[in-house]
């Protein structure tokens, strides 16, 4: 008897001890759910769901900061229901929600963000948004202080209207960057104006806002709504029957996760070809470039040439493109595919090595 108290005191505080990791758990089952509904593409749905959240929250927002914040009178209820009426709805519900709301926003930012980041720079923007996602599902308490509710709002509003405005007027010119910086900044402040209490404080909404302006400037943010989908380098290129065939440099037999090395053995006045795919929304329209840069030893990384092709968005399957260099010196090389104003898109690095490989090419269907 009293041994099997002791099994059940000992599986409850393992029970208790899990519990703790049930926000991560949450976290990644929920990641894993909005990469998969998302997909690798954005549609009008997927915006409009978001800007639903975002409304929903906003209302929540409004309602918790009224005088009026009284949906039901609890002194028509019995001493128990209003006591259950007060813990669980009056106290609990309403921050409840916006934890939920904007758990599920910055999932699904995180996830937009994440596709769209292929560089240290943008990878350290979305894993920010990784850490403020976990850290999300800890903070139910703190909602009651409002100026953490309306910093969440403004943040994921000023992210939201990033990815929406350049998607929406088909351009991923800067001005649409600082602008809807500020008109999820001015949304955000909007509404905390209109709601009568004016409870918590809106200041930290303008840190972020200068905060985000200054991170797109050092290309920090990824240049949405523009998706990578693939990019890779290779000795040859063939279009057959609508795809891109490319012949690459096969890995070592212990590489068993993937097919190509990033090794080339290339031989003098070889070609080597760089291939790249990126999702752009219907109607948008730019130009994107491959800049090939080698690496000195002393200078760094050199720019050897800058090449030019025009995207046309829409195809669900990406903008495909190539570019060629000849006479590749021996040594570690990378090509980025970078927008008209210098953003960074995709980065394929690579290394060049002056001797003629005896390994059957692999070839990549794209």
């Amino acid at each position: 008897m009293i041994l099997a108290k002791i099994k059940q005191t000992r599986l409850y505080h393992h029970v208790l001890k899990l519990g703790d990791f049930f926000p991560v758990i949450f976290f990644f089952g929920g990641f894993l759910w909005d990469a998969l509904t998302i997909g690798r593409n954005v549609a009008y749905s997927d915006l409009i769901t978001f800007f639903v959240y975002l409304a929903i929250a906003a209302a929540i927002l409004f309602i918790i900061g009224s005088p009026r914040f009284i949906l039901a009178d609890p002194s028509k209820l019995s001493p128990w229901a209003a006591k259950i009426h007060k813990r669980l709805y009056w106290e609990n519900l309403p921050y409840f929600l916006l934890q939920f709301l904007f758990g599920n926003l910055l999932s699904s930012l995180f996830i937009l963000y994440f596709k769209s980041s292929n560089h240290w720079l943008a990878w350290a923007m979305s894993i920010t948004l990784g850490i403020l996602l976990v850290a999300n599902e800890y903070l139910e308490d703190k909602y009651k202080q409002l100026t953490l509710s309306w910093t969440l709002f403004g943040f994921c509003a000023m992210l939201l209207f990033n990815f929406a405005l350049p998607y929406l007027m088909g351009s991923i010119h800067p001005v649409w960057f600082y602008l809807s910086t500020l008109l999820g900044a001015g949304a955000a402040y909007l509404l905390y104006k209109k709601t009568p209490n004016h409870d918590g404080s809106i200041w930290p909404v303008g840190v972020i806002a200068a905060l985000l302006m200054l991170a797109y400037a050092f290309d920090v943010i990824p240049p949405v709504p523009l998706v990578k989908r693939d990019i890779a380098v290779g000795y040859s290129i063939n279009k057959v029957d609508g795809n891109y065939q490319l012949s690459q440099q096969p890995s070592s037999w212990w590489m068993f996760w993937r097919n190509a090395s990033s090794d080339l053995y290339v031989a003098p006045g070889q070609r080597v070809y760089c291939f790249s795919s990126v999702f752009a929304p219907n109607g948008l329209r730019t130009r994107l470039y491959h800049v090939w840069k080698f690496h000195d030893k002393k200078k760094g990384w050199i720019t050897e040439s800058r090449v030019g092709f025009t995207l046309s968005g829409g195809r669900y399957n990406g903008f495909r493109g190539y570019t060629y260099k000849t006479d590749l010196h021996a040594g570690e090389w990378k090509v980025s595919v970078e927008t008209e104003n210098d953003k960074t898109v995709a980065v394929q690095e690579f290394s060049v090595k002056a001797e003629q490989s005896t390994a059957t090419p692999y070839i990549q269907v794209y």
